[in-house]
Parts: C-alpha cells; sequence; structure tokens
C-alpha cells in the first residue's frame, strides 16, 4: 500500500513538472521572453493585382496562429510584440514548359513586406519581406482553385513569419 501510494507521489509531481514550465517556452518552439502582448495591423493590398479578401485572410490567420499557439493577450494596438505588413505581390506566371512551347503549370505567388517589433528583446526586430508560391494546373481556371492556393500560401508564409518572430531556432 505505501509502495502504491509513493508512485502515485511520484507520477504526481512528474505531472506537474511536465505540464507547468517557465511560461516563456511552448510546445510549438516558441519563445517570447518576458512579452505578454501582442498587436497585429491590418495588412494592405499594394500589389498590382488585388484579391478582395486577402488582406483579412493574412491579417486574421496571423492572429489566429497567436492567439492558438501562444499565451500572449490580442490587443489593438501597442503589444509587446508588434506586426505591421503590406501584401507587395500577388501574381500568376506561367512555369514548367513543355513541348510545342506551351506552359503545364501557373504559379500564384503572393509576397508580403513585415515590419515586427520585440519591446521586450529589441534585438529580434526585423523588416522583411516573405514570399511563397504554389503551382496549379493550366487545365484549371484560375477562379476555380484560387481560393484553396491562396489558404495555402497563406499558412506557409504565416509559418515564416511566426517562425522568424518567436520559434528563434
Amino acid at each position: 500500500m505505501k509502495k502504491k501510494k509513493n508512485i502515485v507521489k511520484f507520477l504526481l509531481i512528474f505531472a506537474v513538472f511536465v505540464f507547468s514550465g517557465c511560461g516563456i517556452y511552448s510546445f510549438t518552439g516558441a519563445s517570447y521572453g518576458t512579452a505578454k502582448t501582442v498587436s497585429i495591423d491590418y495588412f494592405q493590398n499594394r500589389s498590382t493585382y488585388v484579391n478582395a479578401t486577402l488582406s483579412n485572410t493574412i491579417t486574421e490567420a496571423l492572429k489566429d496562429r497567436f492567439v492558438s499557439q501562444t499565451p500572449l493577450s490580442l490587443v489593438k494596438s501597442g503589444g509587446d510584440l508588434h506586426f505591421e505588413g503590406t501584401i507587395t505581390g500577388y501574381s500568376i506566371t506561367s512555369v514548367g514548359i513543355k513541348s510545342g512551347e506551351t506552359a503545364s503549370y501557373n504559379r500564384l505567388t503572393i509576397t508580403l513586406k513585415v515590419v515586427f517589433t520585440n519591446e521586450t528583446a529589441p534585438e529580434n526586430d526585423f523588416d522583411k519581406s516573405y514570399s511563397r508560391y504554389s503551382d496549379y494546373d493550366v487545365t484549371s481556371s484560375f477562379a476555380s482553385v484560387e481560393s484553396a492556393l491562396v489558404e495555402e500560401i497563406t499558412q506557409q508564409l504565416i509559418d515564416d513569419i511566426f517562425n522568424d518572430s518567436v520559434v528563434n531556432w
């Protein structure tokens, strides 16, 4: 009986150590030091071709990532971590030229310019451009694949921004 109580105590202590932490590290690998809040400005679309929902899609995806994968509180402005950005490119190009000089794929590329300010660790600030793309078959109409492509590219861009700002590996 005493042995069983010792095992239960050990498991309880072990669980406390495993599921508690110092508060600056998470299972996602994010490290945000002493920051408590994050603010994310609306990403303005300054690209030549404008997708009407892209600004909102990117802004909300970045907010969602920080809310779901960090304990930081989202504030409208003045966050310990602050993001502002611009969509600078949204373009379609032909790739994968095959015989007869016709394209076999088209490529949607989205480019962002992001300014990150870390009030608690200014050495981590950056002003950087990000660009990601996804290819689709030329036999598909762009209108039929656009939303899926935008979703895929947006997730890649958000991964890049999140990793550069708080993962620091």
